[in-house]
C-alpha cells in the first residue's frame, strides 16, 4: 500500500493500494479514510482501491472552509493525479453526499455510485437544528461529550452488545478530529442542496447499502429514492447500523466487489 500521496492543490491525503478497476472510498463523519481498513485489503485483490481522508480528518490539513462541492472537487484532483478515466465510488453517509455531488459535476467520470448509508434528500428541520446544536455545543469546547453520545447511536444493539471495544475504538478515533474540522463537516452537511436529480439523470448503476438498525439514515428513507436510477443494486444488511464496514466488513466488501465488477462490466459492453 502506498501511504504517502497528496494533491498538490489543496494537499488531501490519501492511501493507495492494488491494480485493476479504480474504486474510490469516502468515508463518513466522524471519521477518517481508516474507516475503510477492514474493506480496502479484500478490494485490492482485484481493484486499485484509493482511499481519501477528507479535509480536517486522518492526515489531511483543513485550510479553510470546505463545502460538500469543494470536497468533490478535491476527489477530481485525485482523479487527475492518478489519471483515472472512471472510478467506482462509494460514499459512507456523509462520503456519499460528496459522491452525488461529484456524480452530479462529473457523471462521465463515474463507472458506478455506493451510497453506503447515505442518501440524496437535503436536511430537513429537524436535521437541521440537530446539527445547529452539535455545533454550538463543539464550539462551546464539548465535543467529547458530543462524540461520546454520538458514536454509540451509529451502531446497532447487537454490536453494542457482542462488540462494545468496537464502539470505543471508534470514539477514540473520532476524538482526533480537531473541533475545527467537526463544525466544517457540519455546516457542510447543512448547506449541501438535494441531489436527487442526480440519480434520475444517472448513466451508471447506483447500489444502495441499509442497516436494518439504522437510527441514522432508516432504511425506509433509503427506500424512497432507491428506485430512481435506471439500475439499482440494493442490500440489507441484518443487525447492522450505520456502519457495516465495521459491523459488516466482509459482507460489504463482498457486495462492493460483486458491483464494481458490475459497473466496469456494463461500461465495456456499452464502450
Amino acid at each position: 500500500m502506498s501511504e504517502n500521496n497528496s494533491t498538490e492543490r489543496s494537499g488531501i491525503y490519501y492511501r493507495k493500494t492494488g491494480s485493476g478497476p479504480a474504486i474510490i472510498l469516502l468515508h463518513g463523519f466522524p471519521a477518517s479514510g481508516g474507516l475503510w481498513r477492514n474493506i480496502w485489503g479484500g478490494l485490492s485483490v482485484s481493484n486499485t482501491v484509493i482511499t481519501p481522508d477528507l479535509p480536517g480528518s486522518g492526515n489531511s490539513p483543513l485550510k479553510g472552509a470546505a463545502s460538500i462541492s469543494d470536497m468533490a472537487e478535491m476527489i477530481k484532483e485525485i482523479m487527475d493525479r492518478e489519471q483515472l478515466e472512471r472510478a467506482m465510488i462509494a460514499g459512507h453517509s456523509m462520503g456519499g453526499y460528496i459522491a452525488l455531488a461529484f456524480a452530479g459535476l462529473y457523471p462521465q467520470k463515474v463507472a458506478g455510485l455506493s451510497l453506503v448509508h447515505s442518501t440524496p434528500e437535503a436536511d430537513d428541520d429537524e436535521k437541521f437544528k440537530t446539527r445547529q446544536k452539535a455545533i454550538a455545543l463543539i464550539e462551546k469546547g464539548g465535543r467529547q461529550g458530543f462524540i461520546n453520545q454520538m458514536v454509540p447511536n451509529l451502531f446497532s444493539d447487537a454490536t453494542k452488545q457482542a462488540q462494545p471495544e468496537l464502539i470505543q475504538e471508534q470514539i477514540k478515533g473520532s476524538m482526533e478530529i480537531r473541533d475545527a474540522s467537526m463544525v466544517n463537516f457540519y455546516r457542510a452537511m447543512i448547506d449541501r442542496k438535494d441531489t436527487t436529480q442526480v440519480l434520475s439523470q444517472a448513466s451508471f448503476p447506483v447500489q444502495w447499502i441499509c442497516g436494518v438498525d439504522d437510527n441514522v439514515i432508516p432504511c425506509k428513507k433509503i427506500l424512497n429514492k432507491s428506485y430512481k436510477a435506471d439500475i439499482n443494486f440494493v442490500s440489507f444488511y441484518i443487525n447492522c447500523g450505520h456502519m457495516s464496514m465495521l459491523e459488516a466488513p466482509l459482507q460489504l466488501t463482498s457486495d462492493l466487489a460483486i458491483f464494481t465488477s458490475y459497473c466496469y462490466t456494463m461500461n465495456t459492453r456499452n464502450a
